[in-house]
């Protein structure tokens, strides 16, 4: 474990997927300096850095109990699971989650000591829902709420955090229920599509996590009914990207952000007619990408033109 391949490393802490946090941090900073122009650069980096430990940390321990958990499928252990394949030490897994989580957690520590108990509040909320999405006696990842609490957390926490250490000693922001409300609608376009992804997966798993024993909203509503789920998600998500922008909440530059609306109309159709986790589950994986990134790209050109 301790000279694993830089590649199998990556595959282990889902390296590909970090776009669904670094996006919302990238843009709740954006926020706060289009709004305010308020950057607290030191504790915004070390944010960063606890967030980005953290986010391995989840997805290793996503490993972790998927691997401990299927104890009547050796085949996945074996064939699909990270550590089963690459025959990773068990017993390290677990001593390198708890200290990505440590040093997350000490770090998160020293910010809310510079910046309040709201940021202490978000990351008990995150770290719950970190090890509670795969650990524990009822993961939250083998039930209903995946998708949910995926899409709030990633999509929205860690852009509402961003926002907050950034504006927390500005006098002129006031934390109130508008405060609060502005970020979440214009957050929702970054939530659903992150929601989607693991809809997606659910979707594309159906059958193999009813065998591993997985009750997920697919399993209550059917694929077909997911699916329309899936869809309406990426529809509400431009809905509230519009009404962001009519609103003033965000510039009005991130309307160019609608010019790649026809692929990712494509990507969705695509994967609809033919949801197959190795052939058009990476096409949600690219939307995605896509979308998280021209909304960061039109955020900066609406910053930089003040429009």
């Amino acid at each position: 474990m301790i000279f694993v391949k830089p590649s199998v490393f990556f595959e282990l802490v889902e390296i590909k997927a970090k776009t669904a946090s670094v996006f919302p941090f990238l843009m709740g900073t954006l926020y706060s300096y289009y709004h305010w122009h308020s950057i607290n650069a030191l504790d915004l980096i070390l944010f960063f850095i606890a967030m980005f430990l953290f986010n391995m940390a989840v997805d290793i321990n996503d490993n972790y109990w998927d691997y401990k958990n299927a104890t009547g499928d050796e085949s996945f252990r074996r064939e699909t699971n990270v550590i089963g394949v690459n025959h990773l030490n068990i017993h390290m897994i677990g001593w390198l989650d708890f200290s990505f989580t440590a040093i997350a957690g000490i770090i998160g520590l020293f910010i809310v000591s510079r910046t309040g108990l709201p940021l202490l509040y978000l990351g008990i909320f995150s770290f719950a829902v970190g090890f509670f999405y795969a650990g524990g006696p009822w993961p939250i990842n083998r039930g209903p709420l995946g998708e949910f609490f995926s899409g709030f957390t990633m999509g929205y926490v860690i852009y509402l955090i961003a926002i907050y250490i950034n504006v927390v000693h500005n006098p002129m922001v006031t934390l109130d229920f508008k405060f609060y409300g502005d970020a979440l609608l214009s957050a929702l376009l970054t939530v659903f599509a992150i929601s989607n992804l693991l809809l997606a997966n659910n979707i594309a798993d159906q059958k193999e996590d009813i065998g591993l024993g997985r009750k997920t909203l697919v399993y209550y509503l059917g694929k077909s009914n997911s699916i329309f789920i899936l869809k309406s998600l990426y529809v509400l998500g431009y809905l509230a990207l519009l009404c962001s922008v009519i609103l003033g909440i965000l510039p009005k530059l991130m309307l160019l952000a609608f010019l790649i609306t026809p692929v990712v109309y494509k990507n969705a159709k695509a994967f609809s007619n033919n949801p197959i986790k190795k052939q058009t589950f990476p096409l949600i994986i690219k939307n995605l990408l896509l979308i998280t990134l021209t909304e960061t790209v039109t955020f900066i050109l609406g910053v930089i033109f003040n429009f």
